[in-house]
Parts: C-alpha cells; structure tokens; sequence
C-alpha cells in the first residue's frame, strides 16, 4: 500500500469519526428546522393565511408577516442577553436597567416593507446586531439597488421599480446615497497605485454599448492590463470614450506612471498610428511589440474571402517560427508560393511585420494564445 493510499484512509477514518463526533445541539437544531419546514405544516400555514384573506406576499402577506414575528423575536432576545434577564424574571429587579418600552420602526427587506417594534431599555445602552440603530435596509437590499444601477437604471427608475414591485418606499436621496458608494470605490481602484515595473502591458480598446442620459450608444472601453513577476494579471485601468487616439493613449500612459508604473518591458499592442511612439514617450526603453492577431486581421482584409484560409495557413509558420531568423526564412517561402497578384500583399504584410520582434525565453506556442491567454 502507497502513502498516499495510507494518507487517504487516515483522512478517511478522520471525516467519519468527525461525522459521528457531531455537535449534538446542532443535530437537534436542524431536527427542529425540519419540523418546522415539514410540507404539512407549511400547507396548513398557508391554508389559514388563504382562509383569513392572507397573501403569501405583498407589505400585509404571511412571508412579510414570518419577517416580523422572527425579527421582533429576534430582538427580544438580544435585549434578555444584554439585559442578563429574561422578560417577568424577578433577577432582574434592582439590576440598574430595565426594559423600558418599544419603539416602531420601518425597515426594507427583500419581500418589502416591514413595520416592527424594536425593545428599548431605560439606560439606552441597548444596541441590536439584528436590526442596527439608524439602519432601515436590512439582507440584499442594497445589493439589489447597486444591481439595478449597475444594469443601466438611473436612481429615479430604481425608486419606481422597487416601489412597483417590492412595494418599498425610498427616498430618491437614499438610493443615490447607496449608489455614490459605488462612485466612490471605482474612483479608489482608478486613482489606486501601481507596481513600477510591469514585464508585459497589454493595452487595447472593447467596444460596449453605454447607457447615457436615456440613450444608448456604442463606446470604447480602453483596457491596460499587466503581467506582475509572478504571472499573474492585472487590470491597471478602464478608461471609457467614443474614440481612441495616441494622444488618448499618450495622456493614459502618463496617469499610469504617475500612479507609480516606472517601466514596462514589452507593450503589447495593435497597430494604432501614433501608438508605438505614445508608449516610447512614457517608457523609453519599453519594447513595443505588435499584436500578432491584430496584425493578422489587418493583413487578411486586403484578400479574398475565398482565399483567406490559404493565406492564413501559409502565414501560420511565420507568427509561429522560434527566432528572427526562422520566420524570415518562412515569409521568403511564402511570398515564393504566392501568385504575381498577390505579391503586392505579400510586400504590405513585409512593410507591416517591421514592428514584430521575437521575445527570447517564450515557448513556442500559438501566438495569438501566448499575447491573450
């Protein structure tokens, strides 16, 4: 028998005795829970509800009502914890403190508005965890709201939708209220500081539609990603506009060294005019090197559809060749194999492969996987 076999029963007889070792007061806890959810009782729950003019939802329906009488409980709790006494314990007397009351208030949940009375003590030192001073939106309430914002709605539309739907009133200031916070955290992570050397940046532009002031229209999400020492990737910054430029990208360049980014060794990008000289500016001893599939896309516009798959098969040991020397040697083979008409392609693709420079210690893989993946 392995080690590794021997380790594995250890584990084993391990998770076993830990299953038989269990806490019998949660075993009992989620014996309860079963009963408690035991399809008949849930059926004659809702029987009554339905035979006392009861909905299952809605501010005055059972689920709401369930949210009300297990918060209110809840609370209760919570004071006989703080106070040291349960409600009529005659411990209690003299203590110092006492219950003193209730106060009502209005909180949101995800099945809508709920009215509960929340216990007060006569020292007002009394501060629940269950449902917290000063706090109306209680489970994913706010989740919910930074959803529908994140999906296009404005603060205005969110307070109709939650209204129409949830039957949940808020204040036009409480939902910008939950959304600057959104604001405020993507405003951190653009401005946040950087690495000073990055060994590769990717830098290229998503086209997204963007929903501004009721209308939808088509932007650039300008993208710079780069790959730490250790591999990993990282998104450095979003910028979104209409169009791209290399002084657009000039002026993204510099808010990234000024963020703390000192060099990058190679700059991968696309064929942008203006683009190698904008990183060259910032990073003078960065190597630009051009995205091979940008570079491909390119190239292949300028041939018939029908022949595109042979040219790209024929251009295939170019991207792909080990040294400088290698691909050389395949792009004189494929401009030979060409036909006179399509030697003039073959030369604008040599003019176009000036900026492609073999990067020594990458394994030889599928390029486009090796700049992306």
């Amino acid at each position: 028998m392995s080690m590794d076999s021997v380790h594995t029963d250890k584990v084993v007889e391990a998770d076993e005795g830990a299953a038989g070792k269990a806490d019998p007061e949660g075993l009992a806890a989620a014996g309860r829970l079963g009963e408690l959810l035991d399809p008949a009782r849930i059926d004659a729950l809702i029987a009554d509800a339905e035979a006392a003019g009861v909905g299952i939802d809605g501010p005055d329906g059972l689920i709401n009502r369930m949210i009300k009488a297990v918060l209110e409980r809840g609370l209760e709790i919570e004071m006989a914890d703080h106070l040291g006494y349960d409600r009529g314990d005659p411990t209690g007397n003299g203590s110092g403190n006492s219950r003193n009351g209730f106060t009502a208030k209005t909180v949101i949940t995800t099945a809508g508005q709920t009215r509960i009375d929340v216990p007060r003590d006569r020292n007002g030192s009394f501060n629940p965890h269950l449902v917290p001073k000063r706090q109306r939106r209680l489970g994913s309430t706010s989740d919910m709201i930074l959803s529908l914002y994140a999906r296009g709605m404005t603060t205005r539309d969110i307070k109709a939708h939650l209204a129409e739907v949830y039957g949940v009133e808020v204040s036009h200031e409480t939902v910008a209220k939950v959304t600057d916070v959104v604001v405020e955290e993507v405003r951190a992570w653009q401005s946040r500081p950087v690495e000073e050397v990055y060994p590769i940046l990717f830098v290229d532009g998503i086209r997204i539609k963007v929903r501004d002031s009721g209308t939808v229209s088509n932007k650039v999400a300008h993208l710079v990603v780069g790959v730490d020492v250790e591999g990993f990737k990282h998104v450095l910054g979003v910028w979104v506009q209409s169009a791209e430029g290399a002084k657009f990208w000039l002026g993204v360049f510099t808010e990234l060294r000024n963020r703390g980014l000192k060099d990058a060794l190679i700059v991968c990008c696309d064929g942008l005019a203006g683009l190698p000289e904008a990183i060259e500016t910032v990073w003078p001893h960065a190597t630009v090197q051009t995205c091979v599939v940008h570079l491909l896309r390119a190239s292949l516009r300028y041939v018939a559809y029908d022949h595109r798959k042979r040219i790209a098969a024929a251009l295939k040991p170019i991207y792909s060749a080990p040294s400088i020397e290698a691909a050389e040697a395949a792009f004189a083979e494929f401009t030979h194999q060409l036909r006179r008409p399509q030697s003039r392609r073959g030369r604008s693709l040599a003019t176009s492969l000036g900026p492609v420079r073999a990067v020594p210690a990458i394994p030889t893989r599928d390029p486009p996987r090796d700049l992306h993946d």
